[in-house]
């Protein structure tokens, strides 16, 4: 058997880093509750540039700054009243080698989309390339599975190899928990009963998830319940702890040797 290596992937709506009951702007409030939960790979929603609310901030660079992970990609999709605009980042500690974004918008609703981002994770003798994908969807029922679909039929998705390790994580406003059985005949594993993620002050609905397809195993999905985390967004941050497989065959990533994509 090869070599496995643990990864922890988190998935937090920050809430343009705005207290979901105080309304304070506090970067380093969402830092604070990040940092503690020691995460490899963050895959975040609703995150501000150059919004006056959030003192023009480019988001994603404060807080990999705070955090001290230097490899970040960003993608903007809805353009806030007053300038700026906000949308989904991932934030690592390894290298984010490729970033692309997947339009998953619906004619006459709020955009959405998912952030792509391909990961080489490289320990020991694991060396391998993660296939992250970080959505934000719709608030209606009908949007998410069109959604969900449009994603399974995109590419890149629909062209990787069934043993790739592939994370699809973020808020899928999943107020029924249902879409995992959408997830599932593509290959997608999580857990049967996620924790409660929203509102974070008092949590009754589980609108975030994250799924693994590929050579992954899912450990655990956890809730944080940090007094912090109570109060520094209106969700609460989810963790999965997954292992990660060596290569068991010859297949093999491409794209080992491509650039990163300018961040827009």
């Amino acid at each position: 058997m090869g070599s496995i290596m643990k990864l922890r992937i988190l998935s937090y709506n920050i809430h343009k880093c705005i207290g979901g009951v105080d309304r304070r702007y506090q970067p380093s409030r969402v830092a604070e509750v990040i940092h503690k939960l020691d995460a490899d790979v963050l895959l975040l929603q609703e995150v501000d540039n150059g919004v006056p609310r959030s003192n023009r901030d480019c988001q994603h660079e404060v807080l990999g700054d705070l955090l001290g992970m230097k490899h970040r990609a960003w993608f903007p999709n809805v353009d806030v009243r007053g300038g700026g605009t906000y949308g989904n980042a991932i934030i690592s500690r390894y290298p984010i080698i490729e970033a692309s974004n997947l339009d998953l918008s619906i004619r006459w609703k709020k955009k959405r989309s998912a952030l792509h981002g391909v990961i080489r994770v490289r320990h020991e003798d694991i060396d391998r390339t993660v296939h992250v994908f970080n959505m934000h969807l719709g608030l209606a029922r009908f949007e998410r599975k069109i959604q969900l679909r449009t994603f399974l039929d995109s590419h890149p998705f629909a062209g990787l190899h069934h043993e790739t390790p592939v994370v699809v994580g973020g808020d899928l406003n999943d107020v029924y928990g249902r879409l995992g059985e959408l997830l599932r005949p593509a290959g997608f594993r999580g857990v049967e009963k996620r924790p409660l993620t929203f509102p974070a002050w008092g949590p009754m609905r589980a609108l975030d998830a994250i799924f693994v397809r590929g050579a992954v195993d899912f450990m655990k999905l956890s809730r944080c319940d940090s007094e912090l985390a109570r109060r520094a967004s209106d969700h609460r941050p989810l963790v999965a702890e997954i292992r990660l497989h060596a290569h068991t065959s010859h297949h093999a990533a491409h794209h080992d040797h491509k650039p990163p994509s300018p961040r827009p």
